[in-house]
This record gives structure tokens, sequence and C-alpha cells, in this order.
């Protein structure tokens, strides 16, 4: 694969994941049916992940599960609760405030790693941090005025838990990470019905929001699967860059009155995100080989 190529896989992925908040902002009461919609899409990405471990392995996909290991069920567990409080933060705050609090997770993942792998970080990393939870600080204070604080919280809670999953991999290097996202999705289905039973809840909900939910489960697997493809062709700094398109292009969609949302972002979440954007693009500056976590959000 040439450069050009990698590049564009890239950012397709980005793409892809972008659309994830324009596609919750579609469903129809959304904040009755959370568990229903997390069932279907959990459902949908350990299928599409499946598959395509199966047409890339054949003979070696049950290997790939069998190699997952303790650390891997950590890092599934790490995603099953981003898959859960991601959807929980961007029913109950601004798409903008979700995302931007996502774009920590390279921090989180580094703070993580201090704690957990005994790793250092250079001094701009630190400064990075502090200059990325300033930002939060200010998105904070904006949930406060906006009543959405718990919106604010669920999203910082899914980024650990992405972040938690890329620490998994780094424990244990030879962790097969399509496998670990595939059981995440399994588990999520599992755990979501456990949930919807002991509540006496139906596993139904609208067609319209089943249909989006396998959007959606689809727009994370397929992005996932193009993103692992093209990301060895680059170093670290530049997928933290990348990544911010992500984010921004998230945020874009929701405004754009065309797709018939116009979620305007308040002042402060424009400022938190901008500051928080500005820490992930401090941070590459002069970074060239860091591990950076796949995201799929």
């Amino acid at each position: 694969m040439t450069h050009s190529r990698a590049l564009f896989v890239v950012l397709t992925a980005g793409v892809l994941w972008s659309f994830g908040a324009l596609t919750i902002r579609y469903m129809v009461d959304p904040e009755d049916y959370r568990w229903q919609y997390l069932f279907f899409r959990g459902l949908t990405v350990a299928a599409i992940l499946c598959i395509y471990l199966m047409a890339r392995d054949r003979h070696r996909f049950v290997e790939n599960f069998r190699k997952i290991g303790a650390s891997g069920i950590v890092g599934a567990l790490g995603l099953v609760g981003a898959f859960i409080f991601f959807i929980w933060s961007i029913t109950l705050t601004t798409a903008a405030n979700t995302l931007f609090l996502f774009s920590t997770i390279p921090f989180i993942a580094a703070f993580l790693g201090i704690v957990l792998l005994k790793e250092t970080l250079r001094p701009i990393t630190w400064v990075s941090m502090g200059i990325a939870f300033v930002g939060i600080g200010v998105m904070v204070v904006e949930g406060l005025e906006a009543g959405s604080l718990l919106g604010i919280v669920t999203g910082f809670a899914s980024a650990c838990g992405f972040a938690t999953f890329s620490i998994s991999l780094r424990m244990r290097k030879e962790t097969p990470q399509f496998a670990t996202v595939a059981l995440a999705g399994i588990l999520c289905a599992v755990i979501t019905a456990g949930i919807m039973l002991v509540q006496n809840d139906a596993i139904t909900m609208p067609l319209r929001n089943i249909l989006l939910s396998m959007v959606h489960g689809s727009l994370v697997g397929v992005g996932l699967i193009l993103f692992s493809l093209g990301a060895g062709y680059f170093p670290a700094a530049e997928l933290n860059l990348l990544s911010l398109f992500e984010v921004v292009g998230g945020v874009i969609w929701v405004y754009l009155p065309i797709f018939g949302i116009h979620e305007v972002p308040s002042l402060l979440t424009v400022i938190g995100g901008c500051i928080v954007s500005g820490a992930i693009v401090l941070n590459s500056l002069g970074s060239r080989h860091e591990p950076v976590p796949i995201k799929p959000v």
C-alpha cells in the first residue's frame, strides 16, 4: 500500500467514525432505548469483526480468541464500558462535549501507562496533559451551567474505557486486538440483554432505531478495519492529528442544517474543545514513535 492510499484509508475510517454522533441524533426517543441500541450495536460490531477475522485468518479464527488472555478480557470490558458510557453521554449532553472529551484518550492512556506499566513520559506530554485537562475543566463549567454534567462525566468515563483497551494491548503485545473488539461486542450484547431482563424491558425498539444501531455498529467495525490497515504507515504523532478529524467532523455534522439536527455547541464547549485539540497538536510535535490506541468509537 502506498503512503497516499494509506492516508486515504485512515481518513476514511475517521470519516466513518465521525458520523456516529449524527446517527444517534436520528434515534426515536433515544433516552428510552439506550440499552436496546447498545444491544443491537454490539451484535453488529461483533458480527463484522468475526466475518473479517474468518476471511483473513480462516482456520486460525478460533485461535485468535484463545490468545485473548486475561489482559484481553480486561480490554474488552474496558470497551464495553466505553460503548455504554458513550451512548449515555451523547444522549445527555451535546455531541461536541462528548467528542471533545473523547479526544483525550491518548492522554488518559499515557497516564494509565505510568501507573500500570511504569512508563515514562516526555516533558511535552506532561504539559499537553495539563492543557487538555484545563480544556476539560472549561467543558465541565459549561456542563454545570447547562445541566448536563452527567453527560460530561459519562463522556470522560467512555474515554477512560477506550484508554483501558489500549493499555491492555500494551500489557501483552500478542493480544489480538480484533478478537478483543469482537469479544467486547458480544459482551456488550450479553450485558445489556441482562440489564433489560432485570428491568423487565423489551429488547425490541422502533425499527428505525434498530437500523440506526446496525448502521452505527457497521461504522465502528468497518472503520476499525480500515484504520488498522493504514495505521502502520504513519508515526503516532500523525495519527494523533488525523484522529482530530473524527472529533471535529462529528461536531460539524450535527451542526450543519443540511443534516436536519443543527446542534449548536456553546461558546465554552468550543473554547474547551479548542484547548484539548491544541494539546493534541502540541503533544504531536516531536513525537514520532509512541503507540496510539485504535479507537472504535
